[in-house]
């Protein structure tokens, strides 16, 4: 009787215990980390990498959050939809509560799904097509900002800044691209502006000639391509080859430095991205920290804002498991909906998340590609 009293004692608490034991089990808390680590859009994800291992480390170094160290695992989905899925599924089998990523729009959309029905928080900082948030996924969240704020200025900046009347848009059919280019257009007409052309290149080709050749022949004054930097760079590239006199912009995802490198810098010089601040114009004291910090760990600054933004989506989490003293997701997520307020992001101060887990407010700026080959902002 007294050995099965005290197997029957060992057993309650192995079971209070594990009743108090954070979600994902063990002593660590586990975050997961997606983004293509190889592939066309690597130098982003590895953007991603850096920038929340950097703020793991030096949360771990002062003591974790509410004495918990955290576990970082990181996947590459490559920025392919259907390696997006396969990843959701590793990172749920790792027992992760929250997950940073993923970076491109057409990745990110299969996963979240996976990740809202396992109940596992998701906080992207570089996934910006407005469709995302209109699945109804509460444990969905943005620290970057919507197409449609974005198309928004894109219009503006084109119209009443620029004073161009004939604009064609290019888009490259994924669902970032798509979407900013429908809302674009939408922003444009709603100025009185009707686009001249509007037409999508596949982004598995490497010579865009004959798209180049169509509107070379139509001639409009400026060209605002949607795509991603890769593509964008070798549409510089060709244009200039064939001789095209129209001015180029772009959307967000060709404010990388690789688009210069790929297309040359006597062939980007004079292209203008809207996009938010870059993340040395950024005059936060939580940039300024973050940027010294990364320098001394990497010996490199950031490349691009959305590094930033997913620091930014692991002080939301940090703050999230702060606050509530949980590590239950589906917690975290009513914090985030219901009573998170504001934070001191890297990127600038973080508003809030409206219903839909999208971040309030919105900050834009033009910048243009200079002889030197930087992109630096843009003035009149």
């Amino acid at each position: 009787m007294k050995r099965a009293s005290l197997i029957l004692l060992v057993i309650v608490l192995a079971a209070s215990l594990a009743a108090c034991a954070p979600a994902g089990g063990g002593n660590t808390i586990k975050i997961g980390l997606q983004g293509p680590m190889t592939g066309d859009m690597a130098q982003e994800g590895l953007g991603f990498k850096n920038a929340v291992q950097l703020l793991v480390d030096q949360t771990n170094a002062a003591g974790g959050i509410n004495g918990q160290k955290i576990e970082l695992f990181v996947e590459d989905d490559k920025g392919d939809p259907k390696e997006s899925a396969l990843v959701a599924d590793r990172l749920i089998s790792k027992k992760v509560i929250a997950v940073i990523g993923g970076y491109n729009s057409t990745a990110t959309e299969p996963a979240s799904a996976i990740y809202n029905k396992a109940g596992v928080l998701q906080i992207t900082p570089g996934a910006t097509a407005t469709r995302l948030s209109e699945h109804g996924f509460t444990q969905f969240f943005r620290t970057c900002f919507l197409d449609d704020r974005q198309a928004f200025f894109a219009a503006n900046f084109l119209v009443q800044d620029m004073g161009y009347k004939t604009i064609a848009i290019l888009h490259d059919n994924t669902t970032y691209a798509q979407g900013l280019a429908e809302a674009t257009k939408t922003s444009l007409e709603a100025l009185g502006v009707t686009p001249v052309f509007y037409d999508a290149i596949n982004p598995d080709d490497t010579d865009f000639s004959p798209t180049l050749t169509k509107l070379k022949e139509l001639n409009p004054e400026v060209i605002y391509f949607t795509g991603y930097y890769a593509q964008g760079g070798l549409l510089l590239k060709q244009a200039k080859a064939l001789g095209m006199t129209s001015a180029w912009t772009g959307g967000n995802a060709m404010n990388n430095t690789d688009l210069i490198k790929i297309a040359g810098v006597e062939n980007a010089k004079g292209f203008i991205t809207t996009t938010e601040p870059l993340p040395n114009d950024l005059p936060y004291p939580e940039a300024k920290k973050f940027l010294a910090d990364f320098k001394a760990k990497y010996n490199a600054d950031p490349t691009s804002v959305f590094t930033v933004l997913a620091g930014d989506a692991f002080r939301v989490i940090q703050n999230a498991i702060e606050q509530t003293k949980s590590t239950d997701p589906t917690k975290l997520a009513a914090y985030l909906h219901k009573d998170f307020k504001e934070l001191a992001g890297i990127s600038g101060p973080i508003l809030g998340f409206d219903a839909k887990g999208d971040r309030n407010g919105t900050i834009h700026k033009a910048y243009v590609v200079n002889d030197q080959g930087a992109f630096v902002p843009y003035q009149k």
